[in-house]
């Protein structure tokens, strides 16, 4: 296959990646450090390969989703010397094609790991949703079975009930006095 890559990392890819419109996805000031090429250079190399990166691969976030994003990882606002433009996000797949296309041997080689990252996360979010699916079929069958043991237990009390405070035995009949009008005579 080739020289094995060794693949050197100073810090996690994972905390990187993001959710945005429902998408994992890296920042293109994340994917730059990563890739260790300055972002002015993989935007460029994006816009001058625009062909190769479809909305679902790379997508420029709004102002709100950039404010979000700030707020949720408490980065401060751009101001000298901060960005002017809105952030682009990459996909698994835009950050494949961003190697690519910036064909550096570090990019080449970070590639793979950046792969690995998005790979384990969509195990993490994979096994939590089989969990969440699981956990909501055991509540689903914990309460059909506590509502048989809730009827099966307020049935036992009733009779409990019966055994300890029983209704009072009806009265004994007394005799008539009197004639009946159907022609029957009482004692």
């Amino acid at each position: 296959m080739g020289k094995n890559l060794e693949i050197t990392v100073a810090e996690p890819v994972e905390p990187l990646l993001r959710v945005v419109r429902d998408e994992r996805v890296i920042l293109d000031t994340d994917l730059a450090r990563v890739y260790g090429v300055e972002t002015k250079a993989l935007n460029r190399a994006v816009k001058r390969n625009a062909d190769r990166f479809p909305p679902d691969f790379v997508f420029r976030l709004t102002r709100g989703e950039a404010g979000s994003l700030r707020y949720q990882s408490g980065t401060s606002n751009t101001g000298r010397g901060g960005r002017r433009n809105l952030p682009y996000a990459f996909t698994e797949h835009g950050a494949i094609m961003a190697a690519n296309v910036l064909n550096s041997p570090q990019a080449v080689r970070m590639s793979v790991y950046v792969v690995r990252a998005f790979v384990k996360m969509r195990s993490v979010f994979s096994d939590s949703g089989q969990l969440a699916r699981k956990l909501a079929a055991l509540e689903k069958d914990l309460r059909s079975r506590l509502d048989l043991h809730e009827t099966a237990i307020v049935e036992v009390l009733h009779r409990l009930m019966d055994l300890l405070d029983p209704p009072p035995e009806p009265a004994p009949k007394r005799p008539q006095i009197g004639f009946r009008a159907d022609g029957e005579e009482t004692e």
